[in-house]
């Protein structure tokens, strides 16, 4: 739907230009109005009105100056002028402006009608060159990314294959000098991808100063990182200004020195990849320049008895201890000083000789506690050092935890082998739990939970089926009489023997033998 503005500092005429256009080209048009050219001009800016059909003589602002205003829009609306007035230089002000059509007042509906049908044949013109336009421009731009992208992932091609394709997407600008970035998103915005992100980072490049924005080219490398090269330093100069910017999208650059030649493309790559790597030790969204990093010391070693003592206090409950080693093994100070080589080394021991070790000697229920961190493997998941380090600090408690547990477990499970055992060689005794918790040295209540825990029975009923068990052996392999029975099963009595005999097996101690009598 056309979007129109009528003009008129007459209600009358207004309405009546509305009803026209209704009548002939019913749903075709959406309507606004203004009394004067000011109040249109308030209106166009910022919209996206197709025609406007202003009159000449306003107070305030007339038609004219109105016309003259509008020939600053980019993309202009249609122009359509009324006037009581066949006056000369209304019309050739008209004509220097493109005004489509000058009507005299009274309207008439038939040229009314022929200029708004000869505006939208114009106006769907302009959009199907301008459509061509952009596909042709959008292919343009998918071909050399894709080009880009190649010659950056195949740094060995000859000179003169590297020279045509370079030329096939209009980059022998690079002998002229360039510099390379890489760019990260360290944003929140869940599943960022590289429409979004290509959409920002070309937007913000159109508020580069006119003279700097060009040549410039870009393409996404295996990691899903924006790789931006461009002829002009001051580019990246306004990108790194407006990453320092608070409340700026969240992104952070690696920058490769400056330098010329396409065999210098590969070289910046790999710079602003490592210049890249040091944002990690930042605080927050920033740029790292490679000429400010090329010279840490490589100079290093692991210092693997932290890691060590770290591994062999999981299980102890001291966290304290932990935070301090923690903090002498990942302190800023240190990792800042050398290469980022070092932090990747000091990642990989942690894994090894921590991580992976609980897992061989505790089995697979840790897994469930490594795959709340799985991050915690690659210090490059992490946006920054400080998220790295929390979650380390926050694995190692869960571990140590977790150890502890499986201790005490075994410990416990130990402990009841040898309660159970105990209860088996001596269940014909005057038995109860405070004589077997003080068998195995536990706590009376931490006993009764351990016990059913491990048992799945409560003391007394565990004991009960025990004696009743060793009962009905008797009762099936001896001539016993029953009151010995009772005896040697632990009972204190022959009537209380009888009575928990008939509650667990149905029938009494001399009926349950002479079935098993008859069985034989």
């Amino acid at each position: 739907m056309r979007k129109v503005l009528i003009v008129d500092d007459e209600k009358n005429i207004r309405l009546g230009l509305k009803a026209m256009i209704e009548r002939e080209f019913p749903g075709l048009y959406e309507f606004s109005f203004a009394e004067d050219g000011q109040e249109a001009l308030d209106k166009l800016i910022g919209s996206d009105i197709d025609v406007v059909i202003t009159d000449i003589r306003m107070p305030i602002m007339d038609g004219i100056a109105l016309i003259n205003h509008i020939q600053e829009f980019d993309p202009k609306p249609a122009v359509v002028i009324l006037s009581g007035h066949d006056d000369f230089q209304y019309a050739k002000e008209a004509i220097r402006c493109d005004v489509k059509d000058y009507l005299l007042k009274p309207i008439i509906r038939d040229e009314l009608s022929r200029t708004l049908l000869r505006i939208e044949k114009d106006l769907q013109q302009k959009e199907q060159v301008d459509q061509q336009l952009t596909n042709s421009m959008q292919q343009q731009e998918a071909f050399q990314e894709s080009q880009f992208h190649y010659l950056l992932n195949h740094p060995h091609l000859a000179d003169i294959e590297l020279h045509q394709k370079l030329q096939q997407i209009d980059m022998l600008w690079l002998s002229g000098g360039f510099q390379l970035g890489i760019l990260k998103y360290k944003g929140s915005i869940e599943g960022m991808g590289h429409t979004e992100l290509s959409a920002r980072i070309q937007a913000e490049l159109s508020n580069v100063p006119e003279p700097f924005r060009y040549p410039r080219a870009f393409t996404f490398d295996k990691e899903n990182q924006l790789v931006l090269i461009a002829k002009h330093r001051e580019l990246f100069q306004f990108l790194a200004e407006r990453i320092a910017g608070s409340g700026y999208f969240a992104y952070s650059m690696g920058l490769s020195s400056y330098g010329s030649g396409s065999n210098w493309l590969h070289t910046a790559y790999e710079e602003a990849l490592l210049a890249l790597k040091y944002t990690f030790l930042q605080s927050g969204p920033g740029i790292i320049r490679y000429e400010n990093i090329g010279q840490k010391s490589k100079d290093f070693a692991v210092p693997m008895e932290t890691i060590k003592k770290i591994a062999n206090m999981l299980g102890t409950g001291r966290n304290k201890e932990m935070k301090t080693l923690l903090l002498e093994l990942l302190d800023m100070k240190t990792v800042s000083r050398y290469d980022i080589s070092y932090l990747e080394a000091l990642s990989q021991a942690c894994n090894e000789h921590i991580f992976d070790r609980v897992f061989h000697i505790y089995g697979g229920e840790s897994v469930e506690i490594l795959r709340l961190f799985k991050k915690v493997g690659d210090i490059h998941h992490f946006h920054f050092f400080h998220d790295y380090f929390h979650s380390i600090e926050g694995l190692l408690y869960r571990l140590n935890e977790y150890v502890s547990t499986v201790k005490s477990f075994s410990i416990d499970h130990k402990e009841m082998k040898k309660a159970v055992l105990f209860m088996q060689e001596n269940y014909h005794k005057d038995l109860n739990m405070t004589i077997v918790s003080n068998y195995v040295s536990l706590n009376y209540s931490y006993f009764s939970q351990a016990f059913k825990e491990y048992t799945g029975d409560s003391f007394v009923n565990y004991l009960k089926k025990l004696r009743i068990d060793k009962a009905k052996e008797l009762l099936e392999t001896t001539d016993l009489k029953v009151y010995e029975i009772s005896e040697k099963s632990g009972f204190e009595n022959t009537k209380h023997f009888s009575r928990v005999f008939k509650e667990m097996e149905g029938v009494t101690p001399q009926e349950y033998r002479e079935q098993r009598e008859v069985m034989r």
